[in-house]
């Protein structure tokens, strides 16, 4: 499955989700001029809230890094999506928030190309992540499905695949995964 298309195909902007749009900077493979994954969602521009997250779980440094790090990144709608007061309970429990996020993450980089490859007959994929909790994926067709439940359900969509960075790979998400 080629899941780059969708970056050759547009010249200014990734959909994300149902029209949040990205500036160029996301489209760009940054693994060529040394941005890492924090610096390369924070030119994204719509990762500010997971920036700050980040910032206050006291992971920037570790996602600085060496890496390499597979990161499921949710955007600024996604996490608008939730409750405000639980974002704000997250923020107060560093211990909460740091399993949240680390919940989106994979050690290892992981391309949308090495996904399909991962994938059984069926299209599933199960992966480790950084919290120690496994995430459950879904290829189909096009589509990849994130945290998927028994039902078949997906938590989460990839919205945009494989944006580059120096110490590994972002894949857009349109929901906040919880553990």
């Amino acid at each position: 499955m080629q899941f780059r298309s969708s970056f050759r195909h547009l010249a200014a902007a990734a959909i994300l989700g149902a029209a949040v749009v990205a500036p160029a900077q996301a489209q760009m493979d940054h693994s060529k001029m040394g941005k890492d994954i924090v610096a390369t969602a924070v030119a994204a521009g719509s990762f500010k809230t997971l920036a700050t997250l980040l910032t206050g779980a006291d992971l920037v440094k570790t996602l600085q890094g060496a890496g390499p790090f597979t990161v499921f990144a949710p955007t600024d709608a996604a996490f608008a999506a939730i409750p405000a007061e639980a974002v704000a309970k997250l923020r107060a429990d560093k211990g909460a928030l740091t399993k949240v996020l680390t919940y989106h993450v994979i050690a290892g980089k992981i391309t949308a190309a090495d996904l399909a490859k991962m994938a059984d007959k069926d299209g599933y994929i199960t992966a480790k992540t950084v919290s120690g909790v496994t995430l459950k994926l879904h290829l189909a067709g096009k589509a990849v499905h994130v945290n998927v439940d028994k039902g078949d359900k997906a938590v989460a969509n990839v919205t945009a695949a494989d944006v580059m960075a120096s110490n590994g790979v972002i894949h857009v998400i349109d929901k906040v995964l919880m553990p």
